[in-house]
């Protein structure tokens, strides 16, 4: 598994999506192991971004949960200005990983998120001879097609792919689209799974209406102007001025358990962003038994109910709120059946089907 994003000892919380798919593989009875290409950087640098807490300090190989992981060093300068330079940087650590894994070698490469590390994914593959597939969450699509001089990398790494895995259909759409598509374009959503301690129903609010405060729950560092915090404190002002007590929690680098536990005692998760592919918190709240309310982002739509799923606008969204602490989950559907396309059972049968089709 080749990624950008994985948890480091500083701050474990980091992209727990690629973990998560990790050990799903484990479980499949697949021997798994992590390289986590990270930025030469300064502590200071850390600031500017929330997602590269602990990224300064990562050891260069260390084992997380059982894994064994690789922490090879590239070059790389704030929002990549020089693109060629960090493409550049990266390809030229193959023979360090090559070194660090010995004499073991994988059947097949996954690359989640193509820039910048798919250059170096593809460079393993070609030199071992084997296949590999490319994973997109988001950021490569939504943002990385938009920005000069790193776009064409990313068409390029999405074509040059066995397969390019997209973790929506709207992610799937994008490729499709390409002026020279993709050989081969599946959809795989991210795993969510909760333990069964954790589950709760989705009922509607028990608390008097209006008289007792009400908690909201914003699922993101507030840092992150992506998720769009402003949108958030402005639907709690509307909320408040129609007479709730209103207190906003967000989320920074909780482990899990205490965000399921911070998604058990909320009374409402609220998703303001701009962009996102699952997004992966809303699924979870459900299963934990807290309503969400959000904008149009993502797949929201195809598994919320609809006066769930508001405009981007305070006082749809507080309509939302209303509508969600007041009736529930109210589908034909129970929670688990409208997310059954991303349970366990359903992820690591598409993921089996799709890597036996390359080994074979």
């Amino acid at each position: 598994m080749v990624s950008l994003l994985y948890p480091v000892p500083l701050n474990p919380t980091r992209g727990v999506f690629v973990e998560d798919h990790v050990h799903l593989l484990k479980d499949m009875g697949h021997d798994v192991k992590v390289v986590n290409p990270l930025p030469r950087m300064p502590k200071y640098a850390e600031a500017r971004r929330s997602t590269m807490m602990g990224v300064s300090k990562a050891p260069r190989a260390w084992k997380h949960r059982g894994v064994e992981v690789l922490v090879p060093r590239f070059l790389a300068l704030p929002d990549h200005p020089y693109p060629r330079l960090t493409a550049s940087s990266i390809a030229r650590r193959v023979g360090w990983v090559e070194k660090k894994l010995g004499s073991w070698r994988p059947d097949i490469i996954i690359c989640h998120t193509l820039w910048p590390v798919a250059g170096l994914a593809e460079r393993l593959a070609k030199r071992w001879g084997c296949p590999w597939v490319g994973v997109v969450h988001g950021y490569d699509f939504d943002v990385g097609l938009t920005l000069k001089g790193i776009s064409p990398r990313i068409q390029a790494s999405a074509t040059a792919c066995s397969a390019l895995v997209c973790a929506s259909e709207r992610l799937a759409n994008v490729a499709n689209a390409f002026s020279t598509a993709p050989e081969r374009v599946a959809t795989i959503p991210c795993v969510t799974t909760i333990d069964r301690e954790w589950r709760r129903p989705v009922t509607p609010m028990k608390k008097a209406w209006q008289k007792e405060p009400i908690d909201i729950l914003f699922p993101a560092d507030p840092r992150r102007p992506e998720k769009r915090h402003l949108l958030a404190l402005q639907t709690g002002e509307v909320l408040e001025g129609r007479g709730w007590m209103v207190g906003i929690t967000s989320l920074r680098h909780q482990p899990r358990d205490i965000v399921y536990d911070r998604m058990l005692t909320a009374d409402v998760t609220l998703i303001t962003s701009r962009r996102e592919a699952g997004p992966l918190v809303a699924r979870e709240s459900l299963l934990c038994g807290t309503p969400v309310v959000s904008v149009d982002v993502g797949e929201v739509k195809h598994y919320l109910p609809p006066s769930w799923v508001q405009p981007e606008d305070p006082e749809a969204l507080a309509d939302g709120i209303e509508a969600a602490l007041r009736t529930g989950w109210t589908e034909e559907e129970s929670v688990d059946e409208r997310l059954r396309f991303a349970s366990t059972e359903a992820v690591s049968q598409a993921w089996s089907e799709l890597l036996a089709s390359l080994v074979s």
